[in-house]
């Protein structure tokens, strides 16, 4: 279907390009709806699984910390804690509209007419789509440094200072999700008439927050790569070591481990839709202005992608539960504790050591 095959909306509030409710045309999409991946058992399924899967996590993610007393790790472990509580608060809200829409099957624009309801679904689903994929790129960062340069500082990251760089992320995001609201570009109501996002028409303003929405989302995940690549090559370098092989520590493997599938993760889920938003958006630039409707194609794969975003909030928690320590040495006995990684460089001063391993 092409561009211009789009039949304009029924209504008058639909048919204005300028409201959040002409990007897709209603009358098509209750029907076909009904069998299709947005039926409401789906959406349930979807979110049950994700909300219980998020509150287990962090339910040992507490107790956890708790029996804690390296530094290192507990800066961690504050890190999964915001990735965690943002997944869940995500699901949490998205579902709280989501899923009474699939069952009731109300009209947006009489129960919504300003679109104040569509806007902050929008604003939820660019702030908890951004907050895990640069938590994910600050926990590579945070181990980087902790592994590539530990004699750069004589303490780990502590808890508070853990938490007030959470706390930098959720607001950075805030303010990226609220730039529509301000006037940068609109959130608009999808397909199937459940949810809003952002608008991939070719307008100035929306195609400047979509490429900015995706091209921060792209280096995040690469970001996240290219610090846990030079991660993992530097511990297998020093294990590998002849004088360092039988002395190394499993909190650095398990967390790299943790990292790593977090990246996977994001990078399937993610990159799909990151990459399809900037494609949609920059084939659309020579037909601007002419365009007032996304063909059904689009809605139906911007649906699709959107499916396997959700995926990574349900996914997440799981990488924490079941690549822990306590659970790899179940599953290969030979797992044992060993000293830090501090003991994996031959020259170090004797005092200094002391300190760090200390610490």
């Amino acid at each position: 279907m092409g561009w211009g095959d789009m039949e304009p909306p029924n209504g008058s509030a639909a048919g204005r390009s300028d409201t959040c409710f002409g990007v897709f045309n209603t009358s098509d999409s209750r029907d076909n709806a009904q069998n299709s991946i947005a039926s409401p058992w789906f959406s349930t399924a979807f979110g049950l699984i994700g909300l219980c899967s998020n509150l287990f996590a962090l339910c040992v993610l507490l107790s956890s910390s708790r029996k804690l007393s390296s530094r290192a790790r507990s800066s961690f472990l504050v890190f999964l804690c915001g990735l965690v509580v943002t997944d869940f608060m995500g699901l949490l809200v998205t579902a709280s509209v989501i899923i009474p829409y699939h069952f009731i099957k109300f009209t947006w624009a009489k129960v919504d007419p300003g679109c104040h309801l569509c806007n902050f679904l929008g604003f939820s689903m660019v702030f908890f789509g951004q907050c895990p994929l640069l938590l994910g790129a600050t926990m590579a960062g945070e181990r980087f440094f902790g592994i590539n340069h530990p004699f750069s500082r004589s303490t780990s990251i502590s808890k508070r200072r853990a938490w007030s760089i959470v706390g930098l992320v959720w607001g950075f995001s805030c303010l990226l999700g609220l730039l529509p609201v301000l006037g940068l570009g609109r959130y608009t109501l999808q397909y199937p008439g459940s949810w809003c996002f952002l608008t991939l028409l070719p307008d100035t303003g929306n195609v400047v927050f979509c490429l900015l929405f995706a091209l921060l989302g792209i280096f995040s995940v690469l970001l996240s790569f290219i610090f846990n690549t030079v991660s993992v090559v530097t511990l297998c370098r020093v294990y590998h070591d002849r004088e360092s092989v039988q002395r190394r520590r499993d909190s650095e493997v398990e967390m790299m481990v943790q990292l790593v599938g977090i990246m996977i993760i994001a990078t399937i889920c993610w990159m799909p839709l990151l990459i399809f938003i900037i494609q949609t958006v920059l084939q659309q630039l020579p037909a601007s202005g002419q365009i007032q409707m996304l063909p059904m194609e689009t809605q139906k794969m911007l649906l699709i992608y959107i499916r396997m975003v959700t995926w990574n909030q349900i996914l997440d928690p799981w990488v924490y539960i079941l690549f822990r320590r306590a659970v790899l040495q179940r599953v290969y006995p030979s797992l044992r504790p060993r000293p830090s990684i501090l003991s994996l460089y031959p020259v170090l001063n004797p005092s200094l050591g002391r300190k760090l391993t200390a610490d």
